[in-house]
Formats: structure tokens, sequence, C-alpha cells
């Protein structure tokens, strides 16, 4: 694409129109259908580079790119090399049915297309040698005027030439939650994209007014563009569960190459042939790999999903289910995140300095208005006069519908307007009557060069109703409302009370009115026709937060999981948000875009320690919250990165895990590893809890299969070293490890959650799954039962007159139900066996009852018992070796017991 070479100016809102067409060269007329097509040829289309996509063969190789699967593969071959097909076909299986499982999850969640691009899929109006067109807006090229009204996207970055009344929603790009009103003028050099009001950006949707504007970039050298460059280029962290299972596996690779060295050089030494320890050595590392591990893993993982789902959390990649658990770090948005998105007027003050708090909130008019006084008893209009005033302003200066349906409320318009509209209804006004009595009502629209709207009211009396900037409708008044009674304006004081009101993190609208029985009837009335007013009052607007944030927020504090806010909105309210919420203590600073601009480069020290003195980030860039990102992660941290748009795409991808809103863009989704359905904070905070409970599961499941495996192994060597036979032959340990084994660990992947899931600190990021106390519980575990197994072998071998074939077939039977009673033991690391409610797992039931069924089903049955060699058994000699068995859940009953009595020491 022609256009990533071109080096186009990057600030176009420092310049003069004029300059700007001459450097562009074109006009207000547009440009000819000749030029059009030189320019198309010079900078190419104007469409961003489609994502690449993973084919389904790339997918099912991703699988297969597993350090485990290689062991299975070279188990299998050598199972082939020494002539036991048996055992590479079993092996082969497992391969392929976890393959498959992994494939199948990971082709649902990828998209055929690329939502980068298709956000610039839209129709687009320009002035092609003066005649308006309708065009693709792929051929919008530099130079291009283009037409702007409601409701159409803008297709490409426009610096405006007219705007009238022009609100644009920029929210996907700025993280700002009220539409940009658009002004003309030339700007500073140095201010950034959400302070750019004479610009128009590619994407972004035009929600009231009309305008034109001059395309000044197209496709990647769009604001747009510049994301979607930082997308591509920058590179995912790793979940943290790949982190920790490749280095699990790199484990089992090392234990494995140092034992059979070990155990080959001990047969050597011994005088056994080459081929002898080649077969040995092969049948203990069949005995020592988990096969069933990836098939596990990718159940284990596939329910998480599942549980998930139901919490409100959908996962697109099976290896991020677990990465919520393990996240150190929250960083949050705020809008639509920890608020609700919606304007609401919560407090009214009076020139007085009497203070009224309004309940509820949304787009609507349920609740009421208390006063501080008395904050109990409801208030109506009619109880003080600058209440009326102030309702009659708001309805009649006002652009917005809020209607009630009965069940339902409907609404439109301005977000601020609306919300004003919810207020008289709580103070008891119906504004569809209020309007009903009024004969010619002729409005001054806001435009934000003037910050103020009006509404001239000619009835009997000329009423003048007007609201604005504070500021602004102060130097219409000269004087206040105090009790009714219109008193001197006291400028310094009511400016000093707004101030401390829009530190609290409120948006702050001054609302005035008066009478003009001199003003002359007109169509079109400007600022300097309107006499002198009074002020009536303030009303303090914010965006609520979610009733349940503050709870999540608390849970994750107990969790030791850190919460911080990067938000485009103003420090003042991320401050006082994240204060309510816990986020952030008071005499923290709140970091700006500024701030960490003067602090550049990121690698710097000045920056990295800027991003630690806080948790609240207010006013930053995209390119600078993918900056905080990869500090955070430099510092060792699992960083978790909510977001909802465009804006926020290069911080999902570089995060460990990406987490887009639902009602996001589809480039957040794109690039997230979750969607949260709700966009609410408290169904992260659930995904978070479920991700603990899955990584639980993994180590319940790894240490099932590994104890089991290692049980294995110790009791080969043991017989190896007492010059004992092999106590069982290769197809009798995939047995064990892909059937029996295979049904348990599957079925103990279902174990429900454990509580105080969320009471416990994050693993430390450099902690591997086999850490020192699945080590120790291992060792336990493992030993106890190689052991028991070795003792009843040599009894077998040295006691007895039983056959070779039939002793094997009794200690195979042993093994079985040593495993079905220790998957018990695996339920929990820390609490007993027997404390364990069944009801968190009937799955295990029926797994353990259907591992033992098969397997004396299979004695049974004539061609299994010559795959595997075994034979019927009495059912004394059963009855025998499940007693046998017990000792495996008495030792680790005793372990738990003398653990959880250490553990309860260190805390005293």
């Amino acid at each position: 694409m022609r256009n990533k070479e071109v080096n186009f100016r990057n600030s176009w809102h420092d310049k003069d129109i004029a300059q700007i067409l001459v450097e562009l060269k074109t006009s207000a007329q547009g440009l000819s259908q000749d030029e059009v097509k030189k320019r198309l040829f010079q900078y190419g289309e104007n469409r961003l580079p489609a994502g690449v996509r993973m084919t389904l063969v790339q997918i099912i190789l991703h699988q297969l790119l597993n350090p485990l699967i290689f062991i299975l593969v070279l188990a299998a071959i050598a199972s082939v090399a020494i002539g036991e097909v048996e055992d590479a076909i079993f092996i082969f299986l497992v391969i392929f049915i976890n393959s498959a499982l992994g494939a199948y999850q990971e082709f649902k969640a990828e998209k055929s297309a690329s939502a980068l691009q298709q956000l610039l899929k839209i129709k687009a109006r320009v002035l092609r040698n003066g005649k308006g067109k309708e065009i693709p807006s792929e051929e919008v090229v530099p130079g291009d005027i283009i037409l702007l009204e409601s409701g159409i996207k803008v297709p490409a970055d426009l610096r405006l030439l007219e705007a009238n009344n022009l609100e644009i929603d920029e929210s996907f790009l700025t993280g700002e939650s009220i539409a940009a009103k658009k002004r003309l003028g030339t700007l500073k050099n140095q201010c950034g994209v959400p302070e750019r009001s004479n610009m128009a950006f590619a994407g972004s949707t035009v929600m009231n007014g009309r305008g034109r504007g001059v395309a000044v970039n197209t496709g990647i050298l769009t604001e747009v563009g510049k994301i979607s460059r930082n997308v591509t280029e920058s590179k995912s962290a790793k979940p943290p569960l790949v982190q920790r299972m490749d280095k699990f596996i790199a484990q089992i690779g090392i234990f494995l190459l140092v034992v059979s060295l070990i155990v080959g050089t001990l047969l050597y030494l011994q005088g056994m042939e080459l081929i002898g320890i080649f077969f040995v050595v092969v049948a203990l590392a069949v005995s020592a790999i988990p096969e069933g591990l990836p098939v596990a893993l990718t159940v284990a993982l596939s329910i998480a999903t599942k549980r998930m789902a139901k919490r409100n959390v959908i996962v697109r990649k099976l290896n991020s289910v677990e990465s919520l658990g393990s996240c150190t770090v929250i960083a949050s948005d705020k809008t639509g995140t920890l608020t609700v998105n919606e304007q609401t007027a919560k407090i009214i003050l009076l020139p007085d300095g009497s203070l009224f708090h309004v309940a509820g909130q949304g787009y609507n008019g349920n609740g009421n208005v208390n006063s501080e006084k008395d904050p109990l008893r409801p208030v109506l209009y009619s109880e003080r006069s600058e209440l009326y005033r102030i309702c009659r302003t708001a309805v009649f200066a006002n652009e917005a519908l809020l209607v009630n349906n009965g069940e339902t409320w409907e609404h439109a318009g301005d977000s601020m307007d609306v919300a004003l509209l919810g207020l008289s209804y709580k103070l008891g006004l119906v504004p569809e009557e209020m309007c009903a009595g009024e004969n010619t009502v002729i409005k001054i629209p806001y435009e934000s060069q003037n910050k103020f709207s009006a509404a001239i009211c000619h009835n009997e009396k000329v009423n003048i109703e007007l609201k604005g900037a504070v500021e602004t409708v102060l130097d219409f008044c000269d004087s206040m409302l105090v009790n009714g009674i219109p008193s001197p304006l006291l400028r310094e004081n009511i400016l000093a009370l707004a101030e401390k009101t829009a530190m609290q993190g409120f948006r702050v609208l001054a609302f005035a009115s008066g009478e003009s029985p001199n003003l002359a009837y007109k169509d079109n009335y400007e600022a300097k026709d309107l006499p002198p007013l009074t002020l009536n009052g303030l009303v303090g607007f914010i965006d609520p937060l979610r009733p349940e944030a503050r709870d999540a927020v608390d849970l994750c504090r107990k969790a030791g999981i850190k919460v911080i806010m990067i938000t485009g909105d103003h420090p003042s309210t991320a401050k006082t948000l994240a204060g309510e919420l816990g986020i952030s203590a008071e005499d923290l600073p709140v970091i700006t875009g500024k701030m960490l601009e003067n602090n550049s480069p990121s690698s710097s020290l000045a920056f990295r320690n800027l991003v630690a003195s806080s948790t609240v980030f207010a006013r930053v860039s995209p390119t600078q919250k993918l900056e905080i990102v990869n500090v955070l992660i430099e510092k060792g941290e699992f960083v978790a990165v909510t977001g909802d748009g465009v804006n926020d795409a290069p911080a999902l991808k570089r995060a460990n895990i990406g987490v887009a809103m639902g009602s996001g863009t589809d480039v957040a989704k794109e690039v997230g590893s979750m969607i949260v359905v709700d966009d609410n904070f408290s169904s992260i905070v659930a995904g978070v809890e479920e991700g603990r409970f899955a990584y639980d599961n993994v180590r319940k499941v790894i240490y099932l299969l590994i104890s089991t495996g290692a049980a294995l192994g110790i009791l080969f060597i043991s017989s190896l070293l007492a010059g004992l036979p092999l106590p069982m032959i290769a197809v009798q340990l995939l047995w064990l490890n892909l059937v029996t084994n295979g049904i348990q660990d599957v079925a103990l992947a279902f174990e429900g959650g454990e509580p105080g899931a969320m009471k416990r600190k994050p693993r430390p990021p450099s902690e591997r799954i086999f850490n020192k106390s699945m080590i120790r519980q291992t060792l336990v575990a493992s030993f106890t039962m190689a052991t028991v197994a070795f003792g009843f072998w040599l009894w077998l071998n040295r006691y007895t007159s039983l056959e070779e074939e039939y002793a094997r077939n009794l200690v195979l039977l042993l093994m079985v139900f040593m495993q079905n009673l220790h998957v018990f033991n695996c339920r929990s690391e820390r609490i007993s066996t027997f404390r364990v409610p069944i009801s968190r797992n009937y799955i295990l039931i029926f797994g353990v009852i259907a591992a033992q069924g098969i397997h004396i089903l299979s004695m049974q049955l004539p061609f299994m018992q010559k795959i595997l060699r075994i034979e019927p058994i009495t059912f004394t000699e059963w009855g025998y070796i499940l007693l046998l068995a017990i000792p495996i859940l008495l030792v680790m009953e005793v372990y738990k017991f003398f653990v959880a009595k250490r553990e309860k020491a260190l805390l005293n």
C-alpha cells in the first residue's frame, strides 16, 4: 500500500486553512476526477492492512508445536522401533484427541475479516468539481472535500472548513464519554488528539450538526492507522499458563534424560546388552511421561471457558483461561467499565450555598431530590423558586428528548440535555406539560466556541433561559437569586464554588434566566441581544460508578491484585472516582499524558518511576497506554488490560491478557483474549476467580498424573536395582496413563472452585507449576505408592509361586486401585479428603467407578486380555488388593494434617 511510504504531515490542526489548501493542492470546490486518479495511484486506497489470519491447518500445527507432544512422538517412534506397535497407537491416539479439541476451540474463536478494515468500509459524501457525490470511502484521497452530517462515519482524518453545531463521538479513539464539540480556528501545535477540536478523525461518528472538511490523511496515516501499525508491530506477552507449562515441560524432559542416563549406565555396568538397555529405558520413559496431560489440560481449560461464559466472560483462546487468575495488575478503563457511561445530574448548588443531592442514575426520571439539611425528605420544584427556574431553563434551553413509556424510558440527543430532563422529572415537573403553554420559543443552539445555549420565549412577557459553562453564564449575569430575591452577583464566590465542585469530579453547568419586555421578536438571536440575567444556581453532573464496582475493587485488593485506572478523561474526574473506588489514596498524584510526555522515552528511569508512583492515569494517548503496560510487564507483573475502543487495541494486544468490552469496537474484541459481555468490572473480577479455579484444577490434574507416573518410575528403578523382572510391560503402563488415569484426570478437571481462592495473594510471576509445595506432596505420594507396589511385587516374586504374567496382573490392579483412591487426595492440596464435599464434583465419583469398571471388564474380555496380558482374578484377591491400596489415602491425610499445622504456626 503506497500511503505507508508517504511521509505526510502528522499535525494539521496548527495550520491556517488557506495554507492547508495550498499544501494539498486543492480548493473548497474539491478535486477533479483526473486528479483523484493520480492521487489514488500516488497514495493508494483509503484502507488499512487486513490482519493475517490463521488457517485451519496453521491452527492444527499450532496445537502440535508443543514440547510435551514432541516427547510423546519420540516415545511412539521408540515403541515402534522395539516392536510395541500397540503402545505407539495409544500415544498417537492421545495426540490426535488433544490436537482436535484444541484446534476446534481456537478455530471457533478466529474471525475471517480484519475489524480495523471494516471500520473504514463506509460511504463518503465528497465534492468533486464542486458537485456532491457519494463514493466508497476507499476512494477518498488527501485533498478531497468531505461533507458531514448526523449519523455518518468520518471516512478520513479531516481539517474542518465548516462546523454548524457539529458534535462527533470520538470515544473509540480518545476515551471521552461525551461527544466532542467541533469548532473552527487554528490550535497550538502541542495539543493532543482529544483537544483537536478543529479536526475530525477517521472512524468517528457524527452525532449532531453538519460540517465540511478537507481530507488531510488517509489509510495508514490516519490516527486509526497509527494505532493499526502499533497493533501490528507490538508483540503479545505470553499467557502465564503457557510460560509455566513451557518451564514444566522442560523439567520433565531434563528429568527423563537424567534418569534414563542413570538407569542405562547401571544396566550397562551390570552387563546387560545395549538392545536390552534400550527396551528398559523406553519402558521407563513411557511410565514417567504423563501421556494424558495434554488432553486433561485441554478439557480443564474448556470447562473453565464454559464456566466463565456463564459469568459474562467469553474466552477466545484456551490458554488465556488461567491468565486472569494469574494477573497481579488490572489496568482498567473508566468509562463504561467502572462507570455506567450515562451522564447524571447528581447535585444542585444554589447561590446562597444550599446543596441538594439527586438520587438515581441513568437516562430516566427515576429518583428524587433531597436537601443536605433534610436528607430523608424528597424536595419538589415548588419549594424553592431557584429550583423551579433551574428546571425551566433545563427544559427550554434543551435539544434532547426523554419520554416515559410506562416501563421504559426513551431518550435521544446530547447526554447532558437528557440528564437535565431527567432532573426535571425528579423534581416533579413533566417537560412536555411545561412546553405546552408556551407560544413562541426561539433557541440559540449550543456552540462549542460560545459555551452556552439559550431559549427566548415570547408570551405576554419575553423570558430568557440560558445555561452553559460557569464563566460564560456569569458574563451574562448582574445578579443572583437568594431565597427568591435578586441580590448582587458575587462572581468570585460562585467561581470558587464551581471550581471546588469540579475538583470533586463533577462537570458543572450554570443556569440563569431573566425578562426583557423590550426584546423585539426576530428569527435569530445572538449573545449581544440578551439583557442582563439572574443566576439561579449550578448543577453538577457525573458518570456514576457502577454499584458493584467498589466491592469488586475491594475484592481485588483482598486477592492481592493492584487495580490501576487509565483513562482519557479529565484528571479531576479520574482522581475523584478512583478515590471513591479505593483505587487511589488521597496523597497519590494523578499522572497525566503531558507528564508522561515530559519524562519520555518510556525506557528512561524517570518514566518508569512516574508509572510506579500512581494508580491513576488521565488524558493519556494510546501510545502512552501501551508504554505504561510495557513498563509494568517488564517489572515482572502479569497485566490484564481492559478496553473498548480502537485506542485501547495496542495495549490490549501487548498485555498478558487483553479484556475487551462487549459493547466496544470490533477492533478491541479482535485483539483481546477475552470479551466481557456486560462491560462490567465485577465480571472481570469474576473471571479472575474462575481463572484461579482453573489454575487450581490444572495443578490438581498435574499432581495426579506426575505423582502416579513418578510412582511407576520409582517402582521400575527399585525392581531393576533389586534384580527383579520389570513389574509391568509398556502397554500396561500406557493403559494406566491413558485409560485409567485418563478417565479420572478428565473427571478431576470438573472440580468446583475451593472457597477462599480470592483471599490468596497472586502467585509470584516466577513461580513454576511444579513448585516446592507440589514437589513435596508429589514425593510423599509417589514414594508411598511405589513402596506399597514394590513390596507387593517383591513378595509375589520371592515368596509365592505365581507366574510372572499373573503377578504383573495383580500389580497392575493394585496400581489401578491406588490411582482410584489417590484422585480423592488430589481434590485439594490443603484440605482433608473427607472434608471436601462430594457435591462439588459428582462426575469424579462416576469417573472412578468407570475407571475401575473398565479395568475389571477388560480382565474378562479375551481380546483385551491378549493386548494387556491380563486375566480374571477372584473376588477375595480383589478385596485384599483394595485393602493394600488404602495406605495412599491414610499417608496423605497425615501429610495434609502436618502441613496445615505448620502453616497455622507460621501465621501465628
